[in-house]
């Protein structure tokens, strides 16, 4: 098994997508990259303790490629809005890889330079690609919330 770690928004919807993908063997919200010690979401929504919301992916990289997760990630929201999604504006909603090992690094920046030569979006992709630190585990009632509450997306 290998771990991805993803930032792209509210962690609730991107968690479903990456759920739904052959290969994935679980995930897991929660909060990485930043500068406080076991952070909760009430700390991280103040946008001062520098985490990201993230998505924790294990998958079965004879299954699923890191390069087709890389793939889900940026269909999944914007990447050329700085510390934006939708409604949600924060720098804990940045568009980010944290990458796990140097291929991870590798495969990142070179998708995303294929993307930006191939004009793929109106603007340049802003993604930050930097190594994962810790990852904190939401709380409890963040992990599958779409699914606990019947919902199929955020928005």
């Amino acid at each position: 098994m290998a771990i991805a770690t993803f930032a792209a928004g509210c962690f609730w919807g991107v968690e479903v997508q990456f759920r739904n993908v052959t290969g994935v063997t679980s995930t897991r919200v929660g909060y990485s990259n930043g500068t406080t010690e076991n952070p909760n979401y009430k700390q991280v929504c103040t946008g001062t303790t520098g985490h990201a919301e993230v998505i924790e992916v294990t998958f079965d990289p004879n299954i699923v490629s890191f390069e087709s997760l890389l793939g889900v990630f940026w269909k999944l929201h914007n990447p050329t809005t700085l510390d934006r999604q939708g409604p949600d504006i924060g720098s804990q909603y940045r568009s980010a890889v944290f990458y796990h090992d140097e291929q991870q690094r590798q495969q990142a920046e070179l998708v995303k330079k294929t993307l930006n030569c191939a004009h793929i979006f109106e603007n340049p992709i802003i993604t930050e690609i930097t190594a994962a630190e810790t990852f904190w585990p939401a709380e409890e009632y963040h992990q599958c919330y779409l699914e606990k509450k019947g919902l199929g997306s955020c928005h």
